[in-house]
């Protein structure tokens, strides 16, 4: 392979490995954004710890 084939291998390389790099940051960012949304959607819902503690099961 000449010199010429290698670096333009080598660029593409780069430029692919930038690529993805911009990506994965984008999509991070989008997950923090969904998870603070998940956050503060909890906290707004009113909390009834007297729902839920008791299971009433009858087998026959």
């Amino acid at each position: 392979m000449d010199i010429a084939a290698l670096s333009t291998a080598m660029s593409r390389s780069a430029l692919s490995q930038s690529v993805g790099i911009s990506l994965l940051g984008k999509a991070m960012s989008q997950a923090e954004t969904q998870a603070q949304g998940i956050v503060q959607m909890m906290q707004q819902q009113s909390v009834q710890p007297h729902l839920g503690g008791q299971l009433d099961i009858r087998i026959l």
